[in-house]
């Protein structure tokens, strides 16, 4: 007995260490040196810092180009959150509920943006948005709609939210499957009650589906939002590299810009350090809104 628990630990420590180590290689230490880049004004070539205290926080207050960047997050964060929940949420309950014969096959299908590499995703989009070639310019210019075309990358306005478009296409499925998981749990028995007291189906949906999906949701919408806080700027970089005119800059493409562009990894770890706060402060703030009394079946 005393030897099979041992064992036990054993094989814990086993499947554990590893990855503790790597967190902390790879994920704890970065962090660390962050912060501690970010009291220095350093090229990132010399080996010579320069220690200055809080000299990078106080520009980083007075920088204009900080809260536009904040703003362009958070306008791609809301808008991808709402598109991804949206389309999700309608593709999970339809090809679970309608008993349509070919879902397998358009699982696969709305699941295969997620096994491409967003260096993928962003060339094919710039294709799709190309004002010579491009799907869309050329889709509206086939229904007579020419003056709607416009270079959609390359103009001030439609920049930013043209970026939205890409981050659904390629988000859709991986939450649509994590939400269909969750539906395709839901005992029968309780949509065929609802059924006999008069609910319809939308109602079926808002007080059967949605409240026993919750913790589904609530993941969802968590990891939407860290995962866009901190990885918009992939798709920014290829597709627009914060173009034009600052119009897609995100605290992302900034903190690249000033660290390989600019040689100031002192200032650039510092904006690290304000991504990390704000997604912090966000994720906590959605923790307390999405906090609701779990539901068991």
């Amino acid at each position: 007995m005393v030897q099979s628990k041992k064992q036990r630990y054993l094989f814990l420590a086993f499947c554990l260490v590893p990855t503790f180590v790597f967190f902390i290689l790879f994920t704890v230490y970065p962090m660390i040196n962050g912060l501690y880049l970010s009291f220095f004004n350093w090229s990132g070539t010399s080996a010579v810092k320069e220690f200055v205290g809080l000299g990078n926080y106080k520009e980083l207050i007075s920088d204009p180009m900080i809260p536009k960047t904040i703003w362009h997050d958070y306008f791609l964060v809301l808008t991808k959150l709402v598109g991804i929940m949206i389309l999700a949420t309608f593709f999970a309950v339809a090809l679970t509920q309608l008993r349509i014969k070919e879902a397998p096959i358009y699982r696969v299908v709305f699941f295969f943006p997620n096994i491409m590499s967003v260096v993928i995703i962003g060339i094919l989009w710039q294709f799709v948005f190309n004002p010579e070639i491009g799907i869309i310019n050329s889709g509206l210019t086939m229904i007579g709609l020419e003056s709607w075309t416009r270079p959609w990358l390359g103009s001030l306005e439609w920049a930013l939210p043209s970026l939205v478009l890409p981050s659904v296409w390629a988000g859709i499925g991986l939450f649509m499957l994590l939400l269909m998981g969750g539906i395709m749990n839901i005992p029968k028995s309780y949509y065929e009650a609802a059924d006999i007291d008069g609910a319809n189906s939308w109602q079926q949906f808002w007080k059967v589906t949605v409240p026993l999906i919750w913790p589904q949701i609530k993941t969802s919408i968590i990891y939407i939002v860290i995962t866009s806080l901190n990885g918009s700027f992939v798709l920014v970089q290829i597709m627009t590299r914060g173009g034009p005119s600052d119009a897609t800059e995100v605290m992302g493409s900034y903190l690249y810009t000033k660290a390989f562009s600019d040689f100031r990894f002192g200032y650039g770890a510092t904006i690290g350090v304000l991504i990390l706060i704000v997604s912090l402060i966000t994720v906590i703030l959605l923790q307390f809104l999405l906090k609701r009394e779990k539901v068991e079946y």
